[in-house]
């Protein structure tokens, strides 16, 4: 039987791929530390694009509704001032908004650790009378109530002889650490001019992959590629927007009621929750977790005022305000997003919950329209499967 050119060329390529898995089988540490080399190479890039991703959400905004597309067609100025202006408002904006962070959050966290003894040693009594109420009956446990004790100057005695007796292994870890640091900083300062210049030439470098595209890939399978990476930028996009507006929304909400009501850490408690609540799901709960210990610290009752006021605003949140602001932007059930959110959290942690809701939904809206195509050829009408 003669083969024909085209098989020829398949069987060429499955014995050259067989032949290539195998080799990385065999050899897979070595195909370990190439790839981490690799990895490592490109993080800066891969970091700038990243970067260059969520700032320019909020720069379309501004460029959208602060220089209106009739007027800069009008005027070349504002055509060639509209991109790198609307950039600067954005990053001017997230430095205000990161100066506003540290200078509420690190005074309150500094008054927080100032007062934090001081608090547990005035709560321990209180402690101590209450289990002698409930539990005096109870020999073993009314001996280990009275045992507690808290003195913060044996504590700070205690760090200082652990920075004593370990002063080399510290020396070492604060020069490891300050090498960390320094390569930390050049990576995100390459990564950052990198991102600048993504988001200064976006057009261009568009027009350049597609280019790339188109040369190396069937032109059917490449209008499909270009189909997906729109609905997952236009799906990543909707839930950043989405969820960054939800944060603020709930940490203010705290802010504002924790206020009213006199309850302390206000400020403090308002933006820990509105950070966390970026953790889609379990993340406002970590941030009720911290604020609770914090006012237990200060008064129990507030403490069970401060639960409280947390489930009410976690209610009007999750089904008023979120299915508002978030809504259906990303298009998964509810079901979908747990199952996103544990195995994100699994596999990659804080990073893999945020990022794997919109791929999860990336997946789910191509698979869903791959079902409604299988059914429209079988001549199956999607409504009438009940």
């Amino acid at each position: 039987m003669e083969l024909s050119q085209e098989t020829v060329k398949r069987i060429r390529g499955l014995i050259l791929f067989a032949a290539l898995v195998m080799a990385c089988l065999w050899k897979y540490d070595v195909v370990i530390r190439v790839l981490g080399f690799v990895l490592h190479v490109i993080f800066p890039f891969i970091l700038g694009g990243a970067i260059a991703f969520i700032l320019n959400v909020p720069m379309n905004f501004v460029q959208r509704h602060l220089f209106k597309e009739e007027r800069v067609e009008k005027s070349k100025v504002m055509k060639k001032l509209a991109r790198p202006v609307s950039m600067l408002i954005v990053l001017f904006g997230v430095i205000g908004v990161v100066a506003l962070v540290m200078f509420g959050l690190i005074p309150q966290l500094g008054n927080t650790f100032a007062n934090l003894g001081n608090s547990i040693q005035a709560f321990l009594p209180k402690v101590q009378e209450w289990a002698r109420t409930m539990f005096h009956d109870n020999k073993e446990v009314m001996k280990w109530v009275n045992s507690l004790e808290f003195d913060w100057n044996k504590i700070m005695d205690a760090g200082i002889n652990f920075f004593k007796n370990g002063a080399g292994s510290v020396l070492d870890s604060t020069i490891t650490a300050a090498k960390n640091i320094v390569s930390g900083l050049t990576t995100f300062f390459i990564a950052f001019a990198f991102s600048i210049y993504i988001l200064m030439q976006k057009e261009k470098l568009n027009i350049q992959a597609k280019k790339v595209l188109f040369a190396f890939v069937r032109k059917g399978r490449a209008e499909a590629a270009l189909e997906v990476f729109s609905l997952t930028y236009n799906t990543f996009s909707s839930f950043l927007t989405g969820q960054c507006v939800e944060a603020i929304i709930l940490g203010s909400m705290f802010v504002v009621t924790m206020t009213i009501l006199r309850l302390p850490y206000a400020l403090l408690v308002g933006i820990v929750i509105a950070f966390t609540a970026l953790i889609p799901i379990f993340g406002a709960f970590i941030g009720c977790a911290v604020g609770t210990f914090l006012i237990f610290m200060v008064d129990p009752v507030k403490a069970l005022v401060f639960v409280i006021l947390f489930l009410i605003l976690q209610q009007i949140e999750g089904n008023m305000i979120y299915p508002h602001v978030v809504g259906n932007s990303v298009g998964l059930p509810s079901i979908w997003v747990l199952a996103a959110v544990s195995v994100g959290g699994s596999l990659m942690g804080v990073v893999g919950m945020l990022i794997f809701i919109p791929i999860v939904s990336v997946i789910y809206a191509l698979f869903r329209e791959v079902v409604y195509l299988k059914l429209k050829q079988r001549k199956i009408n999607p409504e009438d499967i009940t």
